[in-house]
C-alpha cells in the first residue's frame, strides 16, 4: 500500500494539500472518521481578510500585532496577511459560495473581536461547512487521490526503525504511518514518499473546550513518537463564549454574534466587559476569557 504522498487528516489543510500536489503525483489521504467530520466543517464564523476598500493590510498587520501581545513573528503575519485575497479568491475558484451583501457588494464582511474593520469573509454561519463541501467536490474529481474512511493513523513509520530491511536503509526519514483500519479491525501499513500531518488541534485533552471530540492531538503526539521537537504547546485557545448545558455537548457561541451588537451580561444583567478592556464586547478572544473570568469569580457565578 503505497502513494506519493500520505496525507492524515480530511480538513481544509489536508483537503488543500491534497489537491495541490495531486496535479503531479498519487495521493492518499486518511481520516479517522467520515470525511466530514472535521472542525472545519463546524467552524462557523469565517475568514479574515483585506476584501473592503476602506481596509488595508497595514490594518491588518496591526491589528493582528496587537492580538499577539508581542509574541507574533512580524514577517510571518505580512505574508499571511498579504497573501489572505488571494487564498479567499482560490476558494471561489474551487466552488466557494461566500455571502454577498445586501447591496450588492461582492463580500458581505462581518466584524469579528481585535478587528478595526469588517473583514471577514462568510457562508452565513456554515463557512467550514461550505468550504468542506467545495474542496470534497473538487476532491473526487481527482482519480489519483484515494480518501480513506474510518482509517486512525496510530504511528509514523520510520525507516530506521521498519522492519523491511530495504526500507530500514532511510535513516530518520519518515517513510509511512501505521494505519488502524476501523472497519476490519487491522492495522495496515501505509508506505509514502512524503507524509503530511493535517490532523487539526488537541483541545479535547482538556475537560472543558468547545471543541469537537475528534480534537485529541494525534498529529503532535505521532511526531513527538517519532523524535519530532514540538513546542509552544501553552498556547491553546478555548473560545471564551459557549451554550453551557451540563447534560449534553457544549457548543460555541460564534463571535460573529458580538461582532453584530451582542453584548457579555453577567448575572446580574450588567454588561462588563468595557470594565476589562477598552475594545468592550470587541476585545480579543484572550481579553474576553479573563474578563468572563474575572466577573464570574467576583459574583459567585457558575
Amino acid at each position: 500500500m503505497q502513494s506519493d504522498v500520505l496525507v492524515i487528516g480530511s480538513g481544509i489543510a489536508g483537503l488543500s494539500f491534497a489537491l495541490k500536489v495531486s496535479s503531479f503525483c498519487s495521493v492518499t489521504l486518511i481520516t479517522k472518521k467520515e470525511r466530514m467530520d472535521t472542525a472545519t466543517n463546524l467552524a462557523q464564523g469565517g475568514i479574515a481578510a483585506v476584501l473592503s476598500k476602506g481596509d488595508n493590510s497595514a490594518f491588518h498587520v496591526q491589528d493582528t500585532l496587537v492580538s499577539g501581545d508581542g509574541l507574533c513573528d512580524e514577517e510571518v503575519v505580512r505574508l499571511v496577511v498579504e497573501n489572505g485575497e488571494r487564498r479567499v479568491r482560490e476558494l471561489i475558484d474551487l466552488g466557494v459560495r461566500f455571502q454577498q451583501g445586501k447591496n450588492g457588494e461582492e463580500f458581505d464582511l462581518g466584524m469579528e473581536g481585535g478587528h478595526s474593520h469588517r473583514r471577514v469573509a462568510h457562508a452565513f454561519d456554515l463557512t467550514g461547512h461550505e468550504i468542506e463541501r467545495a474542496l470534497l467536490e473538487k476532491i473526487s474529481q481527482r482519480s489519483n487521490v484515494e480518501v480513506l474512511e474510518n482509517h486512525l493513523a496510530i504511528d509514523l513509520l520510520i525507516a530506521s526503525k521498519a522492519p523491511d530491511k530495504d526500507d530500514s536503509a532511510g535513516g530518520d526519514r519518515c517513510i509511512g504511518a501505521y494505519v488502524l483500519n476501523r472497519m476490519t479491525g487491522e492495522v495496515e501499513t501505509r508506505l509514502s514518499k512524503a507524509t503530511v500531518l493535517c490532523t487539526g488541534g488537541c483541545g479535547k485533552v482538556y475537560l472543558y473546550t468547545t471543541n469537537p471530540d475528534i480534537a485529541t492531538g494525534d498529529g503532535v503526539a505521532m511526531a513527538y513518537r517519532a523524535g519530532a521537537q514540538v513546542g509552544n504547546l501553552e498556547f491553546i485557545q478555548f473560545h471564551p463564549t459557549c451554550f453551557y448545558n451540563p447534560k449534553i455537548n457544549n457548543f460555541l457561541v460564534s463571535e460573529a454574534v458580538r461582532g453584530e451588537g451582542g453584548v457579555l451580561v453577567n448575572s446580574r444583567g450588567e454588561a462588563y466587559m468595557r470594565k476589562h478592556d477598552e475594545r468592550g464586547d470587541l476585545a480579543t478572544r484572550d481579553a474576553v476569557a479573563r474578563g468572563i473570568d474575572a466577573e464570574m469569580k467576583t459574583s459567585g457565578a457558575d
